[in-house]
């Protein structure tokens, strides 16, 4: 199991509620800062993390993205 944090960059207010709208995002949140909201995924493979972050970022107001991995 892979998991990652996505950081979101959108002035749209309710970007964390469509993030929660894609099923391979466990969680997503608000937060304040550099970034607008942030996405937790969990996948089997790490290269499902690509198709997940393309999706976001062709979301309607997305600007960008940064992805964390967790190292073990």
């Amino acid at each position: 199991m892979v998991r990652a944090i996505i950081l979101v960059k959108s002035p749209k207010k309710l970007i964390a509620a469509r993030l929660r709208k894609i099923s391979e995002i466990s969680d997503s949140f608000p937060v304040s800062g550099q970034f607008d909201a942030v996405a937790i995924i969990s996948v089997n493979e790490l290269s499902e993390i690509k198709d997940i972050t393309t999706t976001i970022q062709l979301i309607s107001g997305v600007e960008r993205t940064e992805t964390m991995i967790e190292v073990q």
